[in-house]
């Protein structure tokens, strides 16, 4: 009986401190929001998978109120501003609720990942919707791909003898300067060129605004561009990858729209010397 007494009172001495302690971090959550001007948001609350319907997330998420200054880009607090929209990707407990995250039904389907092509190796990069034909890409496209890079130094350079019509490569263009000690700095120009043709876009990951912001656009409005970067995959050759990666590194990249007949003409590097030839 005792033992009995004692397992109840330790439970309600249990409860009870768990009561007061709950009590205090909201009393401490109210004093650092004090002042601050609150706005409500939905936060995910289990974990949604990528094409879950906005309309059946009633269960996976809950009503927060935050300080304005952290209420992500978009957020929203009602699921019916998102209508019938998906979601674009997969979503995790912590996340707010933003317009961001999710698309029309068909353009998520369209968008839909294929496989790599045999012998190719998959790279993803972060590209601007600007440099990528305003995210307008889809899985099977087929891109060209330019990269742009800024002057950089050439530790060695012997300029070759280069023939009538042969192309130059930036490594054979550059440019001289004192480097006040005697010697030459040798630099490339700026320098815009075709490196590859026809890579194979296997996938793509875009955050792109539904049109759920203006009640007023009219039904045959111009789709909204995509917000933020997109992630491209692209597939190619582990030499041609070698490439995309190396660029993305260290100068930048722009995509173009490609078909399989287009021809691959040999062009010159472009530089301040010959854009307006």
């Amino acid at each position: 009986m005792r033992r009995t007494i004692g397992i109840i009172a330790a439970l309600a001495i249990a409860g009870f401190g768990t009561f007061l302690l709950v009590g205090y971090v909201r009393a401490a959550e109210d004093r650092a929001l004090e002042g601050e001007e609150l706005v409500e948001v939905l936060v995910i609350d289990a974990p949604v998978s990528r094409g879950a319907p906005a309309s059946v997330l009633e269960g996976s998420v809950r009503l927060e109120r935050v300080p304005v200054k952290v209420a992500a880009d978009g957020s929203v607090s009602d699921l019916s501003v998102l209508g019938d929209f998906v979601a674009s990707t997969d979503l995790l407990p912590g996340e707010q609720v933003t317009v961001h995250r999710f698309v029309e039904a068909e353009t998520l389907l369209v968008r839909a990942a294929i496989e790599p092509p045999p012998g190719t190796i998959a790279v993803t990069i972060a590209i601007a919707a600007d440099r990528a034909l305003g995210g307008d890409l889809i899985p099977g496209d087929v891109v060209a791909v330019f990269a742009s890079f800024d002057p950089f130094d050439l530790n060695t350079f012997e300029p070759s003898e280069l023939e009538p019509g042969e192309v130059i490569t930036p490594e054979e263009i550059f440019i001289g300067s004192s480097d006040g000690e005697g010697g030459t700095s040798v630099k490339t120009p700026y320098s815009t060129h075709i490196i590859l043709h026809k890579v194979v876009v296997t996938n793509v990951q875009v955050e792109q605004l539904p049109r759920v912001s203006d009640e007023t656009a009219p039904e045959d409005a111009p789709a909204l561009a995509p917000t933020g970067n997109l992630l491209v995959t692209l597939a190619a050759s582990p030499e041609d990858i070698e490439r995309i990666v190396f660029t993305a590194e260290h100068g930048s990249i722009w995509l173009g729209a490609a078909s399989a007949d287009t021809p691959e003409p040999v062009t010159p590097v472009r530089t301040r010397e010959n854009i307006y030839r």
